[in-house]
């Protein structure tokens, strides 16, 4: 079985813990590193081997640490690190900015999410990815929107990206600046703006090339790694559908940045489990399973809550991801097919502060 961060544990219930090297790999008071019981701590300080260990022995086993999303740091380079542990590994380990925000022991402490930040990074080196072709499909009918959302795809890295863009009642003389001077390939169809969203989608779905379809919203900000972060969530998990969690969210009217990790019923909201429901403008899907599940429905509303359904009756499984590389914008109700007042996010926010204020992983200006 592969070891994965499924399971990681967004507030943890303990404080830091020493990681040492034993006899027969590292270990946590005395006991091996067993990932299960590592969920509830805030993560493991490293206490390097000394005497005559083979240096790849203990770097391969921080690695399937790291490939888990348990949190790790050092006080100090072990000695012979030079030349073993690799380069951004060892940056990360040193990097202790993560430990400078104390819990507070509430869902609103900021200490997690800087935990959770650097559980991410560390993922990232312990679950490589090839590099995939990926068509990112976007449905607008807003051609202001256009531009900023192609400048957002351009800056993915680790993927090679097209664009399959369906203009929905927008001619494309309306766009034909932001699509000419984008440097991905970008194709284009026009479609009438009586023809329902989700059939859109599927016109622009059509012209895709790549191994790999990911849904785009033209008003949404996403991070540079976010493709390939769910690149890595379809690999580590075997899923068929990923997506990220709906957990940041920019409410335009109040010029506010609020997160949640909550339904506004109170129960968890987690990342990097098996689910239902991901995010409808992160869902990744591959060509032939997105062929399998039968497209996006043809509906006017509700396409990504559809295309879910219709992906577990076809016996998808679908898996979702941490979502700090992506911001949903908010503004008045009647702007966005999920229809829900600002006062719903503020309600169920268990961050809130003023301006935009993404997760560090966006590496917004």
């Amino acid at each position: 079985m592969s070891i994965t961060p499924c399971g990681f544990a967004r507030t943890p219930e303990k404080g830091l813990a020493r990681l040492h090297w034993a006899p027969g790999g590292w270990a946590v008071e005395g006991r091996p590193a067993d990932v299960p019981e590592l969920r509830p701590l805030r993560g493991l300080e490293i206490e390097w081997p000394a005497g005559e260990v083979a240096p790849d022995e203990p770097v391969a086993g921080l690695l399937r640490l790291a490939a888990a999303g348990v949190p790790l740091t050092a006080e100090r380079a072990a000695p012979w690190a030079p030349g073993v542990v690799p380069g951004d590994l060892a940056a990360l380990l040193a990097d202790r900015d993560w430990l400078g925000h104390a819990p507070d022991g509430t869902a609103r402490s900021l200490a997690d999410l800087r935990r959770e930040e650097h559980s991410v990074r560390l993922r990232r080196l312990a679950h490589p990815v090839d590099r995939a072709k990926v068509s990112i499909v976007m449905a607008s009918r807003r051609p202001g929107m256009v531009g900023a959302a192609l400048a957002r795809m351009e800056r993915q890295r680790d993927v090679e990206a097209e664009v399959v863009l369906g203009l929905h009642g927008v001619a494309f003389d309306e766009v034909r600046e932001q699509v000419e001077s984008c440097s991905l390939p970008v194709t284009w169809v026009e479609v009438p703006a009586s023809v329902p969203f989700g059939e859109v989608l599927n016109r622009a779905a059509a012209r895709a090339g790549g191994d790999y379809l990911a849904k785009w919203d033209d008003d949404d900000w996403y991070g540079p790694r976010h493709l390939g972060d769910l690149l890595m969530a379809l690999s580590y998990s075997g899923a068929d559908v990923v997506g990220t969690t709906a957990e940041f969210f920019y409410l335009e009217p109040l010029r506010a940045t609020v997160r949640r990790t909550t339904f506004a019923s109170g129960a968890a909201y987690p990342s990097e489990v098996w689910a239902d429901h991901v995010a409808g403008g992160t869902i990744l899907v591959s060509r032939e399973k997105f062929q399998e599940i039968g497209g996006f429905p043809g509906l006017p509303r509700a396409v990504d809550l559809e295309f879910l359904k219709a992906a577990q009756k076809a016996g998808a499984r679908i898996y979702r991801t941490h979502g700090l590389g992506y911001v949903l914008r908010r503004g008045l109700g009647g702007e966005h097919t999920w229809q829900l007042p600002l006062a719903h996010f503020v309600k169920v926010a268990a961050n809130q502060w003023r301006g935009f204020r993404p997760s560090l992983l966006m590496e917004a200006a």
